[in-house]
């Protein structure tokens, strides 16, 4: 049991800590482990539910066990191990399983608590990744449960990516973790031979955590470092896994993505347009390893649409101001993506990119026209786009329209105060 054995030798005496800080101590585990512990549990029990219950029980221990005991050296093994043992009278006291059944055995069966602290526990969330994402679920379920389960994601915040309804993701969440469960999906990387069949999917949820930490849908900041950084690590392995040129490529664009976090935001937290950067903030080491990446996938002529979005982000990176930016070249990867993936928040950026390669007239009618076919009426990016192209062309009026729009569609903080000071200085104009 968790307390004793190896995985629980005390790194700091609870003496030291006031309750105060032990709260926050175990606060400070789950965000950086919990999800780790739970795709262990999901190994370990076989079933989503039972490991996201033991998991809460797991960390509920802690909070008792710790000011008690002292926290453990190997805080992820002690969790694991604690959560495996409730999940253990969990099944006990329901009765679910026989003594004598096989999975009842396995889940019982002693294991070394220090081989949870090994390389396998880290790749037990690119398991899970690969069971999320079996090919027997629906893509949208694959992504869903992805960010879900292997992520921590809430479903508000998967809603936000999907552009859909929380309930309706919810339910598709629950016929996902049924349809693992009930078709015995294995918990596993898969062969060599099936591996890129599932690699799109794979991508796609990576490419998501990645969207939702780089630009948070909603709360008081304008970032997730947790989960970017986190998209990040997961690319890293699958890259090493299963060197594609779309994994090399949504890696590099991620890389180059978060090479501009620091310039991104106000030291008082405040959103700082792309154009008004300070550019010397760009992590250069990341943009360097990104480019490199660009070159590699590019030079594979196997082009997807990750890789042209590192593309166009290689070339914001290259110029040295915002002037200096080649806006013509990025139209034209504009117009390849636009073919390779076509979308209409695609058709959105690339409007973006027309508007500062032709002025702000050819920008908005491009737009207008796909507001006007209603797919992004409640996307708040594409009002804040008009808006913003409104503003250039002193159509002060239909700006203010567009802003009040894009604030009541948004949830996160900076945008709004940013977009409340639009809204002022058109007010005051």
């Amino acid at each position: 049991m968790p307390g004793n054995g190896s995985a629980s030798r005390l790194a700091l005496p609870m003496s030291e800590i006031a309750g105060d800080r032990m709260r926050e101590t175990v606060d400070a585990v789950y965000r950086t482990e919990s999800r780790r512990v739970f795709a262990t549990l999901v190994r370990l029990l076989g079933d989503f539910d039972l490991a996201e219950e033991s998991l809460h029980d797991a960390f509920r221990a802690a909070l008792e066990q710790w000011p008690r005991d002292g926290v453990p050296a190997n805080p992820r093994a002690w969790l694991v191990s604690a959560g495996r043992f409730k999940a253990i009278d969990v099944i006990r006291r329901s009765a679910r399983f026989d003594p004598l059944d096989e999975d009842a055995e396995r889940i019982a069966a002693p294991e070394d608590p220090e081989s949870w602290g090994s390389k396998e526990i880290e790749d037990d969330r690119l398991r899970l990744i690969f069971t999320c994402c079996h090919t027997a679920l629906p893509p949208d379920a694959q992504v869903a449960l992805t960010l879900r389960e292997v992520c921590g994601l809430t479903t508000e915040e998967i809603a936000q990516a999907f552009l859909t309804a929380p309930s309706t993701l919810a339910q598709r969440i629950v016929r996902a973790k049924n349809k693992i469960r009930d078709a015995r999906i294995p918990y596993q990387v898969p062969s060599q031979e099936d591996l890129p069949d599932r690699l799109d999917s794979v991508l796609r949820v990576i490419y998501l955590v990645f969207n939702e930490g780089y630009a948070a849908s909603s709360g008081a900041s304008l970032t997730r470092h947790d989960l970017s950084g986190e998209a990040i690590r997961l690319a890293r392995l699958l890259t090493e896994l299963l060197p594609e040129p779309e994994a090399m490529g949504l890696l590099a664009m991620m890389l180059l993505h978060e090479s501009r976090r620091a310039a991104r935001s106000s030291p008082a937290g405040d959103l700082v347009l792309l154009e008004d950067q300070d550019r010397s903030l760009w992590k250069r080491e990341m943009i360097a390893e990104g480019t490199a990446l660009v070159e590699k996938a590019l030079a594979s002529r196997r082009i997807g649409p990750y890789t042209l979005q590192a593309a166009i982000s290689a070339v914001h990176a290259e110029a040295p101001d915002a002037a200096a930016t080649d806006w013509s070249q990025i139209v034209g990867l504009y117009d390849v993506l636009a073919r390779a993936e076509p979308s209409p928040v695609v058709e959105l950026n690339r409007a973006v990119a027309v508007a500062m390669r032709d002025g702000p007239n050819a920008g908005l009618a491009l737009v207008d026209a796909i507001l006007a076919r209603g797919e992004l009426s409640d996307y708040r990016l594409a009002h804040a786009a008009r808006a913003d192209l409104c503003r250039r062309l002193g159509r002060t009026a239909e700006a203010g329209a567009s802003y009040e729009r894009a604030l009541a569609l948004t949830r996160q903080e900076p945008e709004r105060r940013f977009l409340e000071k639009r809204l002022a200085e058109l007010a005051n104009q």
